[in-house]
């Protein structure tokens, strides 16, 4: 099954609970990769496919499209960037366009039954990035969002969310490693300060 937003088509796959299925999770992958790539490569970790007793497990791909930092060139990414860095403005046009297309997606779910604050989203580099979009801009009821080797740039329009919030905001689970030469660790180590100081304030 699709999720379609005006011309844009999102394939997905998905790994179905083992038993009856009360929550759902949302796994971007990240930037030229897609939701079969991503599951596989779980799988080739794991050892296993990330399976859960109760929870649906949705991979979605990103639809083919220029990509600056590739000099244009079509790749499976979740939105634009000027190029890859956490000084450079964000490219929020393709942001949004995405973020309502994964909104359909979250609305299928509770079509089917599954309460928004049963929703998991989150992601993978590039992918993670998108689901602190689509959660803290947009869906700030849902139940939690995890981001792995993934940043923000420093006036993302994240911020400016969380500053205007003043509901309770998802948790989030957020980690990465000290030798990714592509996202660099004092980038992430900045937004989980900034973060940080932010849940305190909102006590």
């Amino acid at each position: 099954m699709a999720a379609t937003s005006g011309s844009v088509c999102l394939q997905r796959c998905v790994v179905s609970p083992a038993g009856r299925h009360s929550a759902s999770l949302i796994f971007l992958h990240g930037s030229g990769d897609s939701g079969q790539g991503l599951k596989k490569w779980i799988k080739q970790v794991l050892n296993q496919d990330l399976t859960f007793q109760h929870i649906k497990v949705i991979y979605p791909t990103a639809p083919p499209r220029p990509y600056t930092p590739l000099k244009g060139r079509l790749s499976n990414v979740w939105f634009d960037r000027f190029k890859i860095s956490n000084d450079c403005p964000e490219h929020l046009e393709s942001i949004d366009v995405m973020c309502q297309v994964l909104t359909d997606l979250i609305d299928d779910e509770i079509k089917s039954g599954i309460k928004k604050n049963r929703i998991l989203v989150g992601g993978f580099s590039m992918g993670g990035c998108m689901a602190m979009h689509l959660a803290y801009r947009s869906h700030q009821d849902v139940a939690g969002v995890f981001v792995l080797s993934s940043f923000l740039s420093k006036t993302s329009a994240v911020y400016q969310a969380l500053q205007k919030s003043d509901g309770v905001l998802p948790e989030l689970f957020q980690c990465h490693g000290t030798a990714d030469e592509l996202v660099l660790h004092s980038w992430v180590f900045r937004l989980l300060f900034l973060q940080e100081a932010f849940w305190e304030h909102q006590g």
